[in-house]
């Protein structure tokens, strides 16, 4: 069974000498991994498509046996190429992935989860993020999960809920606690 959904991608790890997993969010079908057979090859179709944090159109081969799908197509959406060029972008973009990850089960169907991963990526693509803005993204995801007002703040509730948040988080707030300082 075929099928076509908008994906962000957030990972990728070698499967083989030619091959990558890869994982999207996406906004039909969850999150979802992708076997893409082939793309470390140098002439590969998917050969500047397969980049951390990229939006595309994805044309899938379900699989009927596992969890793990067959990429066939990607066709490149917005690349949010400004979230590469700070690493504060790029490690609040890398917080949200690690959030939703813990937050969000295998093909668990939640369009809400793409629709805010991809405001979020809107935003780091133009704007440095800042506590004000990771404070948003948890709200919002406990908002979706139904945890919210459970505990007093949001990233509280969602830890209480799924066991953890990803350690990534004391750092990245401290980094931008240090920013506000200094400006």
């Amino acid at each position: 069974m075929n099928a076509t959904t908008r994906g962000i991608l957030l990972r990728k790890r070698k499967l083989s000498d030619t091959s990558l997993i890869v994982s999207w969010c996406t906004n039909s079908l969850g999150i979802i991994q992708t076997v893409a057979r082939g793309a470390r090859r140098p002439r590969s179709p998917f050969r500047g498509q397969l980049d951390l944090f990229f939006e595309a159109e994805l044309s899938i081969a379900k699989s009927r046996k596992s969890n793990l799908h067959t990429l066939r197509e990607v066709v490149l959406v917005n690349a949010f190429a400004g979230i590469r060029t700070d690493h504060r972008r790029t490690q609040a973009a890398s917080y949200f992935v690690e959030l939703i990850e813990v937050c969000t089960e295998i093909e668990h169907h939640e369009p809400e989860i793409f629709h805010l991963l991809e405001r979020a990526f809107g935003y780091l693509d133009q704007y440095d993020p800042d506590q004000r803005s990771i404070l948003h993204f948890e709200t919002e995801l406990s908002r979706i999960t139904g945890v919210q007002g459970a505990k007093s703040n949001a990233a509280m509730a969602l830890a209480h809920l799924f066991g953890r948040l990803p350690s990534s988080r004391p750092a990245l707030l401290k980094l931008l606690a240090s920013d506000k300082d200094g400006s």
